[in-house]
């Protein structure tokens, strides 16, 4: 087995046109296609509608080559869109795609090479977001994505990607007409929840949360964090999609993907630590040659609740004119871009228990030197 990833561009919101040449050219198969990761340039927010219209876009196409309905494939096919590109981020997206079947013995005993599996929970009703259930029920897709992937020990998973349902008007009044109460009828902050959710669940899937939390550490105890945890919301979704990101010594290829943690938005030596396990060195930036090897860079990142990044303030909570994860997109996503010399980087925001509290988590996907 062996994984394949493409770093996509995007004219607009709606652009597959480079999916596409590369399945007319017979270089991808549709039918291999497993997850997408991608940034479209939408606002990031509750009513950023360019997430689902990309979604749609690429399961119309994929429907064209496999024959299959877009909605069975999109209830199988993880999409994860974050909106926001500000400052230099690129609008673009990454296409996950296996082929091939488990080596009945280890291919390379010492490294290991890039493995994905991907899960989806049942549909998630509003009263659930934000709540115990909603992690377990994530908790229970991290565990059968693992096993999707044939990765068994939780020291073998560098990056967990979900996404999350959030909770809007309309589902408000779903749930009180059926005798229900959500954890919020405030969108933005069932966002949060959801986010703050789902890392629980990853961190008790990988044996990392507390046997003492409960739902009322979400949002409270930002001691509790799982460092490879990676969460979006969004109303394109209604249950948790779930993409497990790993090196496994029984898959093949030459990709290998590392995590490092950042302790704050400033944290550069982290994304040098990342790059480091993968044998790539920045001096301060990765040079032409690295650069090619890298087939994706995946960031999460959260603006300090607490007002301050070492010690000096910061205006990012208080701007009522722009949103504080749109400001820490851009600030953390130039960091990681100067790094890189690229700026096509998957950077989200909202990294509650994502990481440390106020900084976040920084992952790379490249191949090995030929």
């Amino acid at each position: 087995m062996q994984t394949f990833v493409y770093r996509l561009p995007m004219a607009h919101p709606g652009d597959v046109s480079a999916l596409a040449s590369l399945i007319d050219a017979g270089e991808l198969r549709a039918r291999d296609i497993v997850a997408f990761i991608g940034k479209t340039e939408g606002n990031g927010g509750v009513n950023d509608f360019t997430r689902g219209y990309f979604t749609q876009s690429l399961m119309a196409l994929l429907a064209r080559h496999t024959g299959e309905p877009a909605e069975a494939l999109a209830a199988r096919i993880p999409c994860v869109l974050s909106g926001g590109t500000e400052g230099v981020l690129s609008p673009h997206f990454v296409v996950f795609a296996r082929h091939g079947d488990a080596p009945a013995q280890p291919v390379d005993t010492v490294n290991g090479s890039l493995a994905i599996g991907t899960a989806f929970t049942d549909p998630l009703p509003a009263e659930a977001v934000g709540r115990w259930a909603q992690v377990e029920s994530v908790a229970a897709a991290v565990r059968a994505a693992m096993n999707d992937a044939g990765l068994t020990d939780p020291r073998e998973i560098e990056f967990v990607q979900v996404k999350c349902p959030c909770i809007t008007s309309a589902r408000v009044q779903d749930a009180a007409a059926r005798g229900q109460t959500v954890v919020t009828t405030d969108a933005n902050r069932s966002m949060a929840l959801s986010r703050a959710a789902g890392a629980f669940g990853i961190a008790l899937a990988l044996g990392e949360l507390p046997a003492s939390a409960t739902d009322a550490d979400l949002l409270a105890d930002f001691a509790v964090a799982c460092n490879r945890a990676s969460v979006s919301s969004g109303v394109e979704v209604t249950c948790n999609e779930v993409i497990v990101l790993g090196n496994s010594t029984r898959w093949s290829g030459p990709l290998r993907i590392a995590h490092a943690p950042m302790r704050d938005a400033l944290d550069l030596p982290a994304v040098g630590a990342a790059l480091d396990r993968l044998g790539i060195a920045a001096r301060p930036q990765v040079d032409d040659a690295d650069r090619d090897r890298i087939a994706a860079v995946l960031v999460k990142c959260e603006p300090d609740r607490r007002g301050q990044i070492r010690g000096a303030r910061h205006t990012m909570l208080d701007d009522t004119d722009i949103n504080a994860q749109r400001h820490i997109r851009g600030a953390v996503g130039a960091l990681v871009a100067g790094v890189m010399g690229d700026g096509r980087l998957f950077v989200s925001g909202g990294a509650e228990h994502q990481g440390p509290d106020g900084g976040g988590l920084v992952a790379v996907i490249a191949a090995g030197r030929a």
